[in-house]
């Protein structure tokens, strides 16, 4: 009997957990895009985008999972091209939620950001890819690898819908604070500006 059939599931399992709050959740370009989305645009009108951030990010864990990210990875030319995509629709994405109208006067025919948009920003961001690859390999939940793969990806894809969900509602319910129109452009200002902020951080070298 191995090492890890001798060790409670629900430790490593906590581990993994915990480390996926930490590392996952914590801010970065896909978790700062959903809190300033939902404090730009409400609840309702970002679902689709949460969605789009979620299903990217849950490819992105997939590919950990398959090994199909070590080929990513493999690519020199691919991580510069995925870079820049990333930075730039993170740049029009900020320049929507700076110029959204406030909550309380929302012009309907102004589209909040898509499914597509989420999509894109999640499997676009290289730093995806490491912090999930970093996750998925800190812990052995059982010693079966084709079992420990499956369990994983099972727990990391429940902790990637709680957490962009979590983020989602601190931005719209920040956001009911701004029903004056001047106060909402600044926060939405500073929300666009914490979202370029955060992302150029996470792409530092």
């Amino acid at each position: 009997m191995g090492m890890v059939d001798q060790i409670p599931i629900w430790r490593p399992l906590l581990t993994l957990v915990l480390a996926a709050a930490v590392i996952m959740g914590s801010p970065g370009p896909s978790t700062m895009s959903v809190t300033a989305v939902g404090a730009a645009f409400g609840f309702r009108r970002s679902i689709r985008y949460l969605c789009g951030l979620v299903s990217g990010t849950i490819a992105v864990l997939l590919a950990v999972a398959t090994g199909v990210v070590s080929l990513l990875l493999s690519a020199p030319d691919l991580a510069p091209v995925l870079l820049a995509a990333s930075a730039a629709y993170i740049l029009y994405l900020a320049f929507r939620i700076a110029t959204a109208p406030s909550l309380s006067r929302h012009d309907r025919t102004i589209a909040a950001p898509s499914f597509a948009g989420g999509f894109l920003l999640a499997v676009a961001n290289p730093k995806a890819y490491v912090a999930i690859a970093a996750v998925f390999a800190a812990t052995t939940l059982v010693a079966d690898a084709a079992l420990d793969a499956a369990l994983k990806t099972a727990v990391l894809g429940l902790m990637i819908v709680a957490i962009h969900l979590a983020w989602l509602m601190a931005g719209t319910s920040f956001a009911r604070v701004f029903h004056d129109p001047a106060s909402a452009r600044i926060a939405n200002i500073v929300f666009a500006a914490i979202l370029v902020a955060t992302a150029a951080i996470a792409f530092m070298p």
